[in-house]
């Protein structure tokens, strides 16, 4: 049975209204005590609609420790403050029949001294620095170079992921997104480029699995597998997150996903914000849809989808829901524009991150921008 992007669907235990997912971003706008603000309330609300907006909201990733964050006013889960200030985010995402998602995370060795608990070194799975920068009070600066995690360290921060979904359940959330894309810690374990243990959490890929799988028994223990999703970036060396060989890796990731049946997983498709595909090695280019044969959960796509591109992945059951990152930035009611094929407001850049309400809730929905 051939869907539409704009049909209901249910992933895990939770009903969406559409299929349209406004996917986590980054926006660097959290209040004192890294909390979310009056502010976030509005910018979220804005895109909340199940007519006009997305069938689910997945927050900007939120840092489920204080050794978890990497980059300056992000709203983290691991305070009563912060659950509180979500609150009020879920609350008037619920009132206008929406639904939402918190991503929780842990940036790993993507942070930088000055952000962390008495300037410590970033955690990481092995003391290697990346090729990469992080947002500071000084603006974009290189990362600061990691220390390895000893084993021991290691269930402390599974115990982490887990206080944090129950905190996300406590403020109201739909359920929850484990990040385990784009070069953090998850996948700095999983990618032989930054995984250099020799430990049980290192060398094959099973073992270099080990983490990514504990975090998703400790997450779904505690709130359900129905109400966890996983985001994954298999293809894409983000953050300088290296894999000489990812089709076996994600494959095995995916078999080993299978049997928690979560409610989605949440694949980025090539590098984010850049090339859909490219060469793996070879001359190859990585294969999603046997990821996918191997997952047997519900399949959410993301990255650089147009509309003609969504309409034809749900359509051809290639996928079951399509994540839009920048174009729900600028477009409050982009679920309505893409049904009735409107144009789209170009977003500002140079309002992505930090700032207040310019850029980030000044966008206007269709009838205002018709007006």
């Amino acid at each position: 049975m051939s869907h539409s992007l704009f049909d209901p669907v249910r992933l895990g235990d939770i009903e969406l209204a559409n299929r349209v997912v406004m996917a986590p971003l980054t926006r660097n706008r959290a209040g004192a005590g890294r909390v979310p603000t009056p502010l976030t309330v509005t910018y979220y609300t804005q895109r909340a609609h199940p007519r006009n907006g997305a069938g689910l909201i997945v927050t900007e990733a939120s840092p489920i420790s204080p050794m978890g964050h990497g980059y300056l006013d992000t709203p983290g889960i691991h305070s009563a403050e912060q659950v509180a200030g979500w609150r009020a985010v879920t609350k008037a995402v619920h009132d206008v029949g929406g639904k939402i998602v918190l991503q929780l995370w842990h940036v790993g060795r993507i942070s930088h001294s000055s952000l962390l608990p008495d300037g410590q070194p970033p955690e990481a799975p092995s003391a290697v620095t990346a090729r990469s920068k992080t947002f500071t009070t000084q603006g974009f600066e290189a990362v600061s170079s990691p220390r390895a995690l000893r084993a021991e360290e290691i269930p402390a921060i599974v115990q982490d992921y887990r206080l944090a979904a129950g905190r996300a359940i406590e403020a109201g959330f739909d359920g929850v997104e484990i990040h385990g894309a784009n070069g953090y810690l998850i996948d700095q374990f999983l990618r032989s480029g930054t995984n250099l243990r020799d430990d049980e959490y290192g060398g094959s890929i099973a073992n270099r699995t080990r983490f990514l799988l504990e975090v998703v028994r400790a997450v779904t223990g505690e709130i359900g597998a129905g109400r966890t999703g996983l985001r994954l970036s298999p293809g894409a060396p983000v953050n300088d997150a290296q894999e000489s060989d990812p089709q076996p890796l994600f494959d095995h990731v995916a078999e080993q996903l299978a049997p928690f049946a979560l409610a989605y997983l949440h694949v980025i498709e090539g590098m984010t914000g850049g090339a859909r595909e490219f060469d793996i090695g070879g001359g190859a280019t990585f294969d999603y849809a046997a990821m996918r044969r191997r997952a047997r959960t519900p399949w959410m796509v993301n990255n650089g989808y147009s509309r003609e591109m969504a309409l034809d992945a749900v359509a051809s059951g290639r996928a079951d829901a399509v994540a839009f990152g920048r174009a729900f930035i600028s477009n409050p009611d982009l679920t309505r524009r893409l049904r009735e094929d409107a144009a789209l407001v170009k977003a500002d850049s140079s309002t992505f991150y930090g700032g207040g309400a310019k850029g980030y809730t000044d966008y206007p929905a269709l009838a205002d921008a018709t007006a």
